[in-house]
């Protein structure tokens, strides 16, 4: 039986601490090792333990909800020995990244469990998306984790006035969330970066092309991710990372890299949504309506702010756009909700014939 003192020893660089132990207690006295997932793949996964990097089989823990399965991240109980060696079970996450499902049904997907800050990666290489930078925080502010925009390839902008004009657009979308500028193939940020995920578990995140894997690369102090050029008509990068990897930083702390992101959905990320519009929810409350629309009611409070250019018309546009998916994906799994939904929509239809009806009223 492996010694406490060597599962600290050994596991101490990817998290292991006495808060995840005493989790573990019950396994331990079945006689179970701790590991923490480094890596998933094809149901099965590579574990980091006091053995070292095992090989293990998630066969019994494949439920039918895909929101319960092993993910990169999972603090897991490993068989002692045997060929193969199984995963029985994961302790509790006390966070995990969830989107939706690139097929469209009402279901999550994982993509990283315990994290504590979520990096979202953005190039300088090309124009800003603010709407998907957006969209990655409200996912992030979802999932429980800080998050921390990290504007990439920033050599690519020589001229400081520019380069501060494209931080004002982003801190302006990203209320609340740090925003760094890193070049990683001068080493320029890096410092900040390395002190701010130095601790505790982070995701990186962002689409191909954005420069993670060379993030990643600067972060460990090798080459240990595959890099290729993005392309230069639209800065896109081919899936040089293909499963979600867990990395001990030599400086401390862990960081999981994953695959580029084409499609971020989101999933009952309500709060988060709302913690990314902070200054739209605030301002909601001063509406003369509790349940305005910020469409066409009067007093409406957000749209005074827009129209004194208060709040830009882009970010009420995006707010209101999330606000929707959002809705859309909760009501695929909650009749109340649905029916919530479907009154709303005959309310604004029966507002909308009778301001018809009065407008031509009006004109007889």
């Amino acid at each position: 039986m492996t010694s406490t003192s060597a599962v600290f020893s050994a596991l101490a660089p990817y998290g292991w601490d006495e808060s995840w132990a005493d989790a573990f207690a019950p396994h331990a006295a079945d006689g179970l090792l701790p590991g923490r997932v480094i890596r998933v793949d094809r149901g099965q996964c590579d574990v980091a333990t006091a053995d070292g990097i095992v090989r293990a089989d998630t066969e019994f823990v494949v439920p039918r909800d895909p929101m319960k399965a092993v993910c990169t991240g999972d603090w897991v109980a490993v068989d002692p020995d045997g060929d193969p060696r199984y995963v029985r079970t994961y302790l509790p996450r006390r966070t995990a990244f969830v989107r939706s499902t690139s097929s469209k049904r009402s279901e999550g997907q994982i993509l990283a469990a315990n994290v504590d800050h979520a990096v979202v990666a953005v190039s300088l290489a090309v124009e800003l998306d603010l709407g998907r930078v957006e969209r990655f925080l409200a996912l992030a502010w979802e999932s429980g984790a800080q998050p921390v925009v990290v504007l990439t390839k920033a050599d690519l902008v020589p001229d400081p006035v520019t380069l501060a004009h494209l931080v004002q657009d982003v801190e302006t979308s990203a209320p609340g969330v740090p925003v760094l500028t890193v070049s990683a193939l001068h080493g320029e940020g890096l410092d900040v970066l390395v002190a701010l995920v130095g601790s505790g578990t982070s995701v990186l995140l962002g689409q191909s092309g954005a420069g993670k894997s060379t993030l990643a690369n600067a972060l460990v102090g090798a080459d240990v991710m595959d890099v290729r050029a993005a392309r230069d008509v639209d800065g896109k990068g081919r899936h040089t990372t293909t499963t979600r990897n867990l990395l001990a930083l030599p400086s401390g702390g862990v960081l999981i890299d994953t695959p580029g992101l084409r499609g971020v959905g989101l999933f009952d990320a309500e709060a988060g949504v709302g913690q990314v519009f902070s200054e739209i929810e605030e301002l909601a409350e001063r509406c003369r309506f509790h349940d305005c629309a910020h469409e066409s009611e009067p007093g409406c409070a957000v749209r005074s702010a827009v129209e004194d250019g208060e709040l830009p018309v882009r970010r009420l546009e995006s707010y209101r756009k999330l606000v929707r998916e959002n809705q859309w994906i909760v009501a695929k799994t909650d009749a109340r909700v649905r029916a919530e939904i479907k009154k709303d929509w005959k309310r604004k239809g029966a507002e909308g014939r009778a301001a018809m009806e009065a407008k031509r009223g009006r004109r007889m």
